[in-house]
């Protein structure tokens, strides 16, 4: 499945590469994303930001090592007040595009093309590098000063409290007595 849209699409088209021509050495590119980048995901997760992305392709025979710094914002909703707050972006990760024989993901930082490969799109890359930035606890900058963890204390080792044992009339514990005995 494809995770765009519409399989040719203009404002992704901006984010191509094209590798064939390249020498092995060190390239550098920018692009600007915004709400119409978004836009571009399915289901994506956010809808509104926009920043920039300085890229640092180095190409060599068996591989091009991608050094990606993102930086500018995107549009949250606070976990706690549900307001809508921008959560700046400062990314900076690597990525390797090795040459193989069938195209696909190895890891999270190693991306498989095809020797044949003209050109790479790194739209996706970029869309999954500001995605793993968005925190757990989205929480708006107004509350940046206060420890969440305070509010959600659980105790699971909680020793009961045993009641205080009333004094037993004397002639019940003989009968006690004599029915755990058996002698009742």
């Amino acid at each position: 499945m494809h995770p765009f849209k519409n399989t040719e699409v203009d404002q992704l088209k901006k984010f191509n590469i094209e590798i064939v021509r390249l020498s092995n050495k060190k390239h550098q590119y920018d692009f600007d994303f915004d709400n119409d980048f978004f836009a571009e995901f399915e289901n994506s997760l956010i809808s509104e930001g926009e920043g920039k992305v300085d890229l640092e392709l180095d190409k060599s025979e068996s591989m091009i090592s991608a050094t990606f710094a993102i930086t500018g914002f995107i549009k949250l909703t606070c976990d706690r007040s549900l307001d809508l707050f921008n959560f700046p972006l400062k990314v900076n990760e690597k990525v390797i595009f090795k040459y193989g024989e069938e195209e696909g993901e190895l890891t999270d930082e190693i991306q498989i093309i095809s020797r044949d490969a003209h050109r790479i799109n790194i739209a996706q890359t970029v869309y999954e590098l500001i995605t793993m930035a968005i925190p757990m606890k989205k929480l708006h900058p107004r509350y940046g000063d206060e420890d969440m963890e305070e509010e959600f204390i659980f105790q699971t080792d909680v020793e009961k409290e045993e009641a205080p044992k009333e004094a037993v009339d004397p002639r019940w514990a003989a009968l006690e007595k004599l029915k755990n005995e058996g002698k009742l």
